[in-house]
């Protein structure tokens, strides 16, 4: 009986201690979830369709593509192993990694690159990203409807290697293709879905640190979970991301404070109220905030109009009394983000382009109303639904209708998603928003750059003359391709006003201090947490 005892006892503290193990493990598991908030909605999944941050940071998270920005903030190769370059700089092969598989464990092939490539280019999916791909060998004439989708630049030479070929040499391909814009996709998932491909979370796969799921299309709330087949998944410590989209800054950081999140962001009024919180921190970025016009309606078609409210705009108090974070924009391209060989900042050398002049808009305003015979006119500014874009657009409202006499602003806030539908389907007259660039050089502000409708409305044959120069003549004369991207800029910005820059944004946000490894991407704010780990 003795023996016996001991014995139970024996195994009741091997269960006891197995319970406690089992109890710690999940534990630890439960330990390594982030509650987090971002400002808006996803729009799309679908690496070919989105067109706003909030899509591009959830795929950022879960899906790679051939370069990962490191935590230095620099391009490495992430999903590719090897890659060479021909003589002319024009043609990179990629080796692409063996281990690399989707969520479903099919594996991730040079195919699933030129099925997402082709998507994008594709006009029949109208992709809001098209025109990275003017880079990228025929990309600019098939997104025209020029040529054919199977003549762009990429080639799959066999199941692991990957042919590029490019318009002109570029020195920033592995920073552009960091973009969301230039992910794989599972081809036999995107044939088994079609065009309900990336509208949940369930219609497509994933090829990132994490998947997504609990994102019905509509909702505002999802998980990003640990995948367990991606190939670096060993350094990834998190378990899961709760994401939830709070539209007003209060609510985030009341739920912040009652310990409901772990990282809420900051803005307008209340930086001043959280800026000496051991838990605060900002940074200025190189993100635009900005409005583009409607070259098609007759109002702001009218460049008198749109100069007057491009320099009608008090940069400065809007910084100051609106966002509390940025700095007033010096013209379209941001500043202290982009160097020539010398170390000088491109802005520096472009200047200042239509900062606040009232003077100035005054005059333009008046020939404006001389030339469209009115003395009173209505201009609708169309801004997002989101708290901190409807704060930017009464502050427009006020400011232009007090500095232009005659002029009233009507405001429209609507869902991002719906925003971004109406401004391609030119259903505006004038629309706010940010953008933040996906690679260190001005042909990316200046061609793409959240300029809506710049290919289809913009004819300015002096800007597309020197954007074209910027690209093939000048490719590789680094002091005469910046000297006509100034010019372009000039041109587009300061002569003909197709867009407004507004400011640089800053961006500001309270995280916990038991979350370690949490970046924001080099160009703005999307989050990165393939690195975080909570103490």
């Amino acid at each position: 009986m003795h023996k016996k005892k001991i014995a139970s006892v024996t195994l009741l503290a091997m269960a006891a201690l197995l319970t406690a193990c089992g109890q710690n493990k999940g534990a630890s598991s439960s330990k390594q979830v982030m509650k987090t908030a971002v400002t808006g909605e996803i729009s799309s999944l679908d690496s070919s369709k989105y067109g706003d941050t909030i899509s591009s940071e959830t795929l950022q998270n879960s899906m790679e593509g051939l370069y990962r920005f490191d935590k230095k903030g620099q391009a490495r190769l992430a999903g590719a192993v090897k890659v060479t370059k021909s003589k002319d700089q024009k043609v990179y092969t990629f080796t692409l990694r063996k281990n690399a598989k989707w969520s479903n464990g099919d594996p991730v092939t040079a195919q699933d690159y030129v099925t997402a490539w082709r998507r994008t280019v594709d006009p029949k999916n109208d992709s809001l990203d098209s025109d990275s791909y003017q880079v990228i060998k025929n990309g600019t004439d098939i997104v025209a409807g020029k040529k054919k989708v199977s003549s762009l630049g990429i080639k799959a030479l066999g199941k692991y290697k990957l042919q590029v070929t490019l318009e002109n040499p570029i020195q920033y391909l592995p920073d552009l293709l960091t973009g969301a814009q230039f992910y794989p996709q599972d081809t036999k998932i995107v044939k088994k879905y079609g065009s309900s491909y990336g509208t949940s979370s369930s219609k497509l796969v994933y090829n990132g640190p994490f998947t997504v799921s609990q994102w019905t299309g509509s909702n505002l709330k999802w998980t990003l979970k640990k995948n367990k087949t991606y190939w670096n998944a060993k350094s990834v410590s998190l378990s899961a991301v709760k994401v939830q989209v709070i539209k007003t800054t209060s609510t985030g950081l009341n739920l912040y404070k009652g310990g409901q999140l772990d990282y809420a962001p900051v803005d307008s009024d209340y930086v001043k109220q959280y800026e000496k919180n051991a838990d605060y921190h900002t940074k200025t970025t190189p993100t635009n905030g900005y409005m583009v016009f409607n070259l098609k309606r007759k109002t702001t078609g009218n460049v008198h109009v749109r100069r007057a409210i491009s320099l009608g705009v008090n940069k400065q108090e809007l910084v100051k009394t609106v966002l509390h974070s940025g700095k007033a924009a010096q013209g379209f391209v941001a500043s202290d983000f982009i160097y020539d060989e010398n170390g000088k900042d491109y802005r520096t050398s472009a200047g200042k382009l239509m900062t606040y002049n009232l003077k100035q808009a005054q005059k333009e305003w008046a020939l404006a109303k001389k030339q469209l015979g009115k003395s009173k006119i209505t201009i609708e500014l169309l801004t997002s639904d989101m708290d901190a874009s409807k704060r930017v657009g009464e502050y427009l409202q006020s400011n232009l209708m007090e500095n232009l006499p005659g002029l009233t602003v009507k405001l429209r806030s609507i869902p991002l998603k719906s925003r971004l539908a109406d401004t391609s389907k030119h259903n505006f007259d004038m629309v706010y928003g940010t953008w933040q660039p996906s690679f260190q050089d001005p042909i990316d502000y200046l061609t793409i750059g959240g300029l809506f409708n710049l290919e289809s409305d913009y004819k300015n044959s002096t800007f597309w003359k020197e954007i074209n120069q910027a690209k093939s003549t000048y490719a590789t004369q680094p002091a005469k391709r910046q000297a006509s991207l100034i010019a372009a800029e000039k041109q587009l910005i300061q002569k003909d006003a197709f867009a407004a820059p507004l400011y640089q944004a800053g961006v500001s946000y309270l995280l916990k201090s038991k979350v370690t490894g949490f970046r924001l991407s080099p160009y703005g704010t999307v989050a990165y947490y393939w690195d975080v780990k909570i103490k």
